[in-house]
């Protein structure tokens, strides 16, 4: 996050700036004071020392600005700069903005995620809605004098910074959809520059790369030419990391899945009877009661404000929450549809970052003193209006991700609730008692993602298409749909039956027998030969010479386990706990933990149920514990740091764990352990918490496993201790290989560097298993590794004796697994500990697994 360095002759008056500024973004930006000089008798003044050491309290990789009161201030400030590493130096700036309002805009510009420049911009513009209200016309172009001996080609080069230009061609599949987009957007956010992208193939004109929504709306497809120009100190890297997305194809491997089309049943449905047309969007037969979906209406009234900074930072505070929810979703989500899939809700947070939006918005609120619903409502009505009249199928169904964002701000800001309901499950049941079909006029891809198969059987909606992304999510979720039905569907009354048939896109209202009876067979026949395509998924992943390795799943919900058994899970190898403390207030009670731990375990029977004790911070922080802002979340006061800091809430799950253990194979697995005395430490807990218990003659597993996610370096090096602590590794590759790499892997950048194919990962969890195994200890792996089929050779050849993964990706890595030998697998694996790279590494696998 942006720093801020309030500099001022008179410390009273910066440290009053600093406090107003604090207040209005809830001390979430770091502020600091270098003002008044120690002296009793004479204590106005500014020391250039003390702006450095603001500056360095306050810095971060993302930059600091500096902003002043006037004449001395300005020279301590420039002459604090002398004092900083030239590299640190290009990262602070001094800026002219008046100081209090100035300081009060940046901070709320910081708050809200802005990089360094629009931070700027923002205290630069700070004085519009004051003279806006006095009636004087104000300019906002800020001044950059040119020294007084520059010459006029020095001149010029100030005025017009060069500007970099480049043509790449897009080639994959789809071209810049949401996932695509959401990733140029956030590279090119990444830098200082100002940059624009244009579609050369449709002649577009160029638009902000910063922008989801412009870039979104260039239409652009695969084959499509772009120009992206770069303007600014940072040009060559902006290009150069864009050109490198694209060409990489975003990280694309596999093309979008389209509409699945299961095994033709050859079953005859009757046509005589009458039914409702609509568009196949999901395949699949359902028959039920009907539920039909009435959301309440937000009502919204434009008034005007005379407060428009308040109004402004209720906007920033929504829109805050509304992050955090989608985060939230996008981390369920992540589990239940896939990764792929999951990152549709990337450019559902981009949007809440789009700097045209928010431009925008607070153009409304502050020029023409609209309250905020009316001016967020009417700037999302625009840019709904504006794709819905592009000539493009595609771009127009993105009008449903722009109203789901729309309306999840509206509500926090009207504090509206619907009568949705949040099950236990964190999954939306639409008060529903008994299985059913949902009816709809639509659906938004937040409240599909949120729908639980197991109760809502069908869905039938009068708008949509099948490319929406919420009949994608649909897909994903195993929910037959159809859209585009004709209105008269929303007329049916609640629990009258209804029969739909996914492939068709027909459906029947109080259906005759003949018809039902048809639709029946079909379902049982689509049911069989689906069955059938998942028989490899329920036998052991098994290699050609009968060598087997365990295949568990990774959950967050009950849910989840049903879908995992469905598709062959062994167990769980990996439950996150972190999701039941998402979307409260406070953390759930030991009674409410202990009810989903059960319910999770009683359908597990005694297969093994590894439980992750909460693993927040870094790229999880939940609200209500907290968390400070920290330079580097990833290194901060994450995972098992956290729970040894707060005994209380750590206590809490682990008795609830002990209790739901007796009778069944539970495991207990604490995250980011890096040193010994952290698993001692956390051991010391447990078994206090079991002395409790023992003495309340309460009964539970006392042989139960415990066992540690090895995800840290030092984890790696101390193996062969930490394996004396315990009765299992879990290695989780997405964090050991950021950490390995030295590379944050949500940032565009060096993204690209975590990838755990690469050799130096492939090391650290080869030498992760040797030390297991000689100590006796089982040792699996619950990375997303697990989930590409590409790499089952690797795992099995490394030794492992599980592997834990997305549900989905079950079916393929077992298949995967079928058809290998040891041999084979380890000979791949000896090849590649020798590459150079992870790309090498693929190519080795896909040569040696030909042969």
């Amino acid at each position: 996050m942006v720093g801020i360095v309030i500099v001022s002759h008179s410390k009273k008056l910066a440290e009053g700036v600093r406090e107003l500024a604090a207040q209005m973004v809830q001390g979430k930006v770091p502020l600091a004071v270098a003002a008044g000089i120690d002296d009793p008798e004479n204590p106005l003044g500014t020391d250039a020392m003390q702006v450095y050491e603001a500056i360095a309290s306050v810095y971060s990789d993302e930059g600091v600005i500096v902003l002043m009161d006037l004449g001395s201030a300005l020279m301590s400030a420039e002459m604090a700069l002398e004092f900083l590493p030239e590299e640190l130096r290009d990262k602070v700036h001094l800026c002219e903005a008046p100081l209090v309002e100035g300081a009060i805009a940046a901070a709320v510009a910081a708050a809200a995620g802005s990089h360094i420049q629009q931070v700027m911009a923002e205290a630069r513009g700070a004085l519009v809605a004051k003279a806006t209200q006095l009636g004087v016309a104000y300019n906002l172009t800020p001044l950059v004098p040119a020294p007084l001996s520059a010459s006029p080609e020095e001149v010029r080069s100030l005025e017009e910074p060069e500007t970099k230009k480049i043509h790449i061609t897009v080639r994959n599949k789809l071209g810049l959809h949401a996932r695509p987009a959401a990733k140029f957007v956030a590279t090119a956010a990444r830098f200082q520059s100002q940059i624009k992208v244009q579609n050369i193939t449709k002649s577009t004109e160029l638009v902000r790369a910063d922008s989801i929504n412009q870039v979104s709306t260039l239409g652009v497809r695969q084959g499509h030419e772009l120009a992206i120009t770069a303007t600014g100190s940072d040009a060559d890297e902006a290009l150069a990391a864009l050109q490198a997305l694209v060409e990489t194809n975003f990280g694309e491997v596999l093309p979008d899945v389209e509409t699945q089309r299961r095994p033709d049943t050859q079953i005859h449905i009757p046509s005589s009877h009458h039914f409702l047309q609509g568009i196949p969007a999901s395949n699949g037969v359902a028959i039920a009661p009907v539920f039909l979906y009435r959301p309440t209406p937000i009502d919204i009234q434009q008034y005007h404000v005379d407060d428009v900074e308040a109004e402004w930072q209720r906007l920033q505070v929504a829109i805050q929450i509304a992050h955090e929810e989608i985060e939230a979703v996008f981390s369920q989500a992540s589990i239940q549809i896939g990764d792929a899939e999951a990152a549709i809700f990337d450019a559902h947070l981009l949007f809440l970052e789009d700097p045209v939006v928010l431009e925008a918005v607070q153009q409304r609120i502050f020029e023409q003193h609209y309250n905020a619903e009316a001016a967020w409502q009417a700037v999302v009505d625009e840019l709904a209006n504006n794709y819905r009249s592009i000539e493009d199928s595609y771009l127009q169904e993105r009008v449903a991700d722009v109203v789901d964002v729309g309306q999840r701000v509206l509500r926090l800001l009207t504090r509206f609730q619907s009568h949705i309901r949040i099950s236990d499950d964190s999954h939306i049941n639409f008060n529903l008692c008994e299985p059913a079909i949902l009816i709809a006029t639509d659906l938004s891809p937040s409240d599909t993602a949120r729908l639980d198969p197991a109760k809502v059987l069908g869905i039938c909606t009068t708008s949509g298409s099948p490319i929406s992304h919420s009949a994608i999510i649909a897909r994903r979720l195993g929910i037959p749909a159809i859209v585009g039905l004709p209105p008269e569907i929303l007329q049916v009354a609640d629990n009258t039956r209804l029969a739909l048939d996914g492939e068709s896109g027909r459906v029947w209202i109080e259906p005759e027998p003949d018809i039902q009876t048809a639709l029946e067979a079909k379902r049982n026949a689509q049911q069989v030969a689906y069955q059938q395509a998942l028989a490899t998924a329920f036998s052991p992943a098994m290699t050609r010479d009968q060598k087997q390795i365990g295949v568990f799943a990774n959950i967050g919900s009950i849910f989840d386990t049903q879908a995992a058994l469905n598709l062959g899970a062994e167990g769980v190898g990996l439950f996150r706990t972190e999701f039941l403390y998402l979307e409260r207030t406070t953390p759930p009670t030991e009674e409410e933990q202990l009810a989903v731990y059960q319910s999770i375990a009683q359908l597990l029977d005694t297969r093994p149920f590894i439980i992750r004790t909460l693993d927040v911070g870094g790229d999880k922080p939940i609200p209500y514990l907290n968390f400070p802002h920290e330079t580097n979340p990833f290194l901060g006061w994450r995972g098992i740091r956290f729970c040894l800091d707060h005994p209380d809430i750590f206590k809490t799950q682990l008795r609830a764990i002990l209790k739901a253990s007796l009778g069944h194979q539970i495991k207990i697995m604490f995250p980011m352990i890096a040193t010994v005395q952290e698993i001692q430490a956390a051991k010391a807990i447990l078994k206090e918490v079991q002395a409790q218990l023992s003495q309340a003659g309460i009964p539970f597993d006392e042989n139960m496993e415990v066992g540690i996610m090895v995800e840290t370096p030092s984890a790696v090096v101390l193996a062969d201790k930490l394996a004396a602590e315990v009765d299992f590794f879990s290695l989780g590759t997405n964090d050991l290989s950021q950490y390995v790499m030295a590379a944050d892997r949500t940032h565009p950048r060096v993204a690209a560097l975590v990838d755990a194919l690469h050799p130096a990962v492939l090391r650290m969890i080869q030498q992760t298993v040797q030390a297991a195994h000689q100590a006796g200890i089982w040792v699996g792996l619950c990375g997303e590794l697990a989930a590409d089929p590409l790499a089952a050779p690797i795992l099995l050849g490394l030794g492992l004796d599980e592997v834990s993964l997305n549900p989905q990706a079950i079916p393929g890595f077992k298949q995967a697994i079928a058809q290998l030998t040891m041999a084979q697998a380890q000979t791949i694996v000896a090849s590649a500990m020798d590459q150079d790279s992870a790309a090498d590494v693929r190519e080795l696998i896909r040569k040696l697994s030909q042969h």
